[in-house]
């Protein structure tokens, strides 16, 4: 029986790794260009995030993290004259 579990634990990792990947590519400002695509990118990282936060894989951790910078404002440089 713990076999089985421990089994089903490292395929949901994997799912989640596959997954965040996913995520990672589409936070790209290439791709993600309106409010409702930059919404739908913040739901998608929280609800990664929540399926994350009972993972002890450090790769689903690690991109939970990066996921979570992604939400971060970009800032911009302006030169001023």
């Amino acid at each position: 029986m713990i076999e089985q579990i421990a089994k089903i634990d490292k395929a949901l990792d994997e799912l989640l790794v596959g997954l965040g990947q996913m995520v990672l590519r589409l936070s790209s400002p290439q791709v993600t260009h309106t409010f409702e695509e930059r919404e739908a990118l913040a739901r998608s990282v929280n609800q990664f995030s929540t399926c994350a936060a009972r993972s002890n894989d450090p790769r689903v951790l690690k991109l939970a993290e990066e996921l979570q910078e992604t939400l971060k404002p970009r800032l911009r440089l302006v030169a001023s004259r």
